[in-house]
């Protein structure tokens, strides 16, 4: 995720959002935020899409989008809690140590450079016990077909098609690398019936900032 330009891809990328709204996406970005309350960072917010479905207890929204056109849309869709829609990278996000209560990601750390930057600044964002929010297109949960299809196409031209996207991350393993406990976690393929992509692999959950920046078990509470 770097701040650039790419009209035609962020073109692509909000008409292919609204679809997958439409087919089933919108209930898990709700499920996503549900519950949250206070100052929520949002990282990588795209077109604005997670925006109308934050509760009325969230007291303010800071969302980083690197990409310009996207950011335009960011800020035309930030018409329900207060949102403030900000330039900025996942590897160096706005704000100081603790300040946020929660922060949110859907999906967007299959495309940043490094996960494990990103999960430190928003593991350094986040106050003592503030909870990050995922919903995130992930690695395979078994080893077979769909791994091997998914190391294909991430070493070929699925990530400069994109926008950067890797199909292939564990990104549940990086989360409780990065110094997070994770409390909640459900896997499911996306879309539920039909053709399955390499992107089809999906995890929902929440976790929450530890005191140290170890790595933790994985919860399935």
């Amino acid at each position: 995720m770097t701040v650039r330009s790419r009209p035609l891809f962020a073109r692509l990328y909000r008409r292919a959002s609204e679809v997958m709204d439409e087919h089933g996406v919108a209930e898990h970005r709700r499920a996503a935020v549900a519950g949250l309350s206070g100052r929520v960072i949002e990282v990588g917010a795209g077109n604005g899409r997670m925006f109308a479905h934050y509760p009325a207890t969230v007291t303010e929204v800071v969302a980083v989008e690197p990409e310009r056109h996207l950011r335009a849309a960011a800020v035309d869709a930030a018409t329900s809690v207060p949102v403030t829609v900000v330039e900025g990278l996942a590897e160096a996000l706005p704000g100081g140590d603790g300040e946020f209560d929660a922060a949110v990601t859907a999906l967007v750390l299959c495309s940043v450079p490094s996960q494990d930057a990103a999960l430190a600044e928003i593991r350094r964002v986040l106050r003592p016990g503030g909870e990050l929010r995922f919903f995130e297109h992930v690695m395979a949960p078994s080893p077979g077909a769909m791994r091997r299809v998914q190391r294909i196409v991430d070493a070929t031209l699925w990530p400069p098609l994109m926008g950067g996207c890797h199909t292939g991350r564990d990104t549940a393993a990086a989360i409780a690398r990065a110094g997070f406990t994770i409390e909640a976690i459900s896997r499911f393929t996306f879309p539920a019936t039909g053709p399955v992509g390499p992107a089809g692999p999906h995890i929902l959950g929440r976790a929450v900032r530890s005191a140290l920046p170890e790595a933790h078990p994985v919860r399935t509470a």
